[in-house]
């Protein structure tokens, strides 16, 4: 079974719009969607800025996600090169015990997709989708 941390990103993509892809993670039958308090605090931030009549679908999503606290402090392995904002993500996803951590953003993620650090896959969202042979 596959541990899945999402990213901000993904869960405000995921609420977003009915359309979207990313809605297929809600449906995998084994893997657990794991997030913490400090990603739902951002997607929520954006969703009320962008389309806030699609929060209460944001608060469906959740409730079928794991929540954990959000690590504040600790640092990513040496080389690693992160925005302070996102390591807290980082960090989160390995605490947790996940073994990907799904991530749309490219700027400040992009560099570690395909690398595992301490152990957990970083990852875009549509490649694992596919991987998994999910439309």
């Amino acid at each position: 079974m596959d541990r899945l941390f999402l990213d901000a990103n993904v869960l405000f993509s995921a609420a977003y719009a009915s359309t979207s892809r990313l809605l297929a993670l809600w449906s995998l039958d084994d893997v657990e969607l794991v997030t913490s308090v400090w990603a739902v605090e951002e997607a929520r931030r954006n969703l009320v800025i962008q389309n806030r009549e699609r929060l209460p679908v944001m608060e469906e999503l959740l409730s079928r996600v794991t929540l954990i606290a959000t690590s504040t402090t600790g640092s990513t392995q040496p080389g690693v090169q992160l925005p302070d904002k996102d390591v807290p993500i980082l960090l989160a996803a390995i605490e947790s015990g996940c073994n990907v951590l799904l991530t749309g953003d490219k700027q400040h993620f992009g560099a570690l997709y395909g690398q595992e650090l301490e152990g957990v896959l970083v990852q875009m969202p549509g490649q694992y989708l596919r991987s998994r042979s999910c439309p």
